[in-house]
């Protein structure tokens, strides 16, 4: 909140004649926040107590449905950024739960956003860009597989849809407090393993990766 009211506060109290990426962004978090708490969300309710002008809506986004595509995209543009810090080795399947291991720190870095940009309520900006993180996660099964890792008739999409949803599943149950945090420790790495045996690889040098991979990665709030 503190960067909401310092981005948005503005001496005259008005609306600055050219667009503001740190107003743009706060305002994005806001709507995310508000909706994470099932706070209505309304043009008044979304800058009220910050010192700006509801015309800062239509500044940086023309309207509520502008506001709420650019939620969403907020979401992807940042899990794809976390996604791309993780660095490609020789080791394919270490790689794949790196990835997810990053998947799931950036839902706890952002709880807000990770859930709102699910909600398909809203179009997407560029439908493009919000692809990228699954792409990531097939690519990373087809090195697995070219490599020998997992079989030569595993199908990377459909490996990289199970990690996927296996691991969205696990961290919706921890961000909506159904599980706790630690459950992540102790289930996702295990979860991830029996996927990677399942396409082929071997149980125990699967594990062996899955326990490197989650390490470079280790959620945590």
């Amino acid at each position: 909140m503190t960067v909401l009211c310092i981005a948005l506060l503005w001496h005259d109290g008005q609306v600055p004649r050219t667009a503001s990426p740190a107003v743009r962004a706060a305002l994005v978090e806001r709507a995310a926040e508000m909706l994470a708490r099932r706070e209505p969300v309304t043009l008044r309710a979304l800058v009220e107590g910050a010192g700006a002008s509801t015309m800062a809506v239509y500044t940086h986004f023309g309207g509520m449905p502008g506001l709420w595509s650019a939620v969403r995209q907020e979401g992807f543009t940042r899990l794809t950024a976390r996604l791309a810090t993780v660095p490609a080795t020789d080791d394919p399947v270490r790689d794949l739960a790196a990835l997810g291991a990053a998947y799931v720190a950036n839902a706890l870095a952002v709880p807000a956003l990770y859930r709102a940009m699910f909600d398909t309520a809203a179009d997407l900006e560029d439908p493009a860009a919000a692809a990228a993180p699954f792409a990531a996660l097939v690519a990373c099964a087809a090195r697995a597989r070219e490599g020998g890792r997992f079989a030569a008739d595993s199908d990377p999409e459909a490996v990289a849809t199970r990690l996927w949803a296996a691991g969205h599943g696990l961290t919706m149950l921890v961000l909506t407090g159904v599980l706790p945090a630690e459950s992540l420790e102790g289930h996702a790495p295990a979860v991830a393993a029996a996927l990677f045996v399942a396409a082929g690889d071997d149980p125990e040098r699967a594990h062996r990766s899955v326990r490197a991979g989650w390490a470079t990665g280790t959620p945590s709030r």
